[in-house]
C-alpha cells in the first residue's frame, strides 16, 4: 500500500465511524440530537414549558368559574388572535411567566397592549404550563388576568403590588 492508499483508508473508517456514531446518537434520541438541532423545542425536549394563552371572554359566563385551573377542552370564549392584534406571543408569555411585579402600572401597560380591543371586549389571560408525565403532555391552565377597558382583576393568589 502507498501512502495515499493508507491515509485513503483511513479516511474511509474515520468517516464511517462518525456516521455510525451519528446514527446511533439520532436513532436512540428518537430523531433529534441535539449539537445538530438549530431549534430549541427540540434540544430542550421533556422540559417543562410555560406559554401564555388570551381568549375573548366578552360573552362567556365566567363569574362562577373564574379562577379555576381548566383544561384546553374547557377553555371559557373564543380565541384571540394575538398575531393579527400585532402582538408577540413571546411577550405575553413572558409578562405572565416571569412577572414577579403585579403592579397597576405593570397592569396598565398590559392593557395597553390590547387597548384597541378592550373597548368592546373582555379578555382573559391563562398561564399555560407543560410537561411531559409518563409519556404524554399534561398542561394545565390557569387564568391569571382578567382584563376589560377600565378595569383589571389579578388572580387571588398572585400578590399584586402598589
Amino acid at each position: 500500500m502507498t501512502g495515499s492508499e493508507t491515509f485513503k483508508a483511513r479516511s474511509n473508517k474515520i468517516i464511517l465511524g462518525t456516521l455510525l456514531i451519528y446514527a446511533t446518537l439520532v436513532l436512540s434520541h428518537k430523531g433529534e440530537f441535539w449539537p445538530f438541532s438549530i431549534y430549541p423545542m427540540f434540544s430542550q425536549g421533556g422540559n417543562p414549558w410555560v406559554r401564555a394563552i388570551v381568549r375573548d371572554v366578552t360573552d362567556a359566563d365566567i363569574d362562577s368559574l373564574l379562577w379555576l385551573p381548566v383544561t384546553v377542552e374547557n377553555l371559557a370564549g373564543s380565541p384571540y388572535p394575538l398575531e393579527a392584534a400585532g402582538i408577540n406571543t413571546n411577550d405575553i408569555a413572558n409578562f405572565v411567566s416571569k412577572n414577579k411585579d403585579w403592579s397597576s402600572r405593570r397592569m396598565r401597560g398590559l392593557q395597553s397592549m390590547f387597548a384597541d380591543d378592550l373597548r368592546v371586549s373582555r379578555l382573559l389571560i391563562y398561564k399555560a404550563e407543560g410537561r411531559i408525565v409518563g409519556g404524554d403532555v399534561e398542561v394545565t391552565l390557569t387564568p391569571v388576568v382578567l382584563l376589560d377597558q377600565h378595569s383589571f382583576e389579578l388572580h387571588p393568589d398572585l400578590q399584586a403590588t402598589s
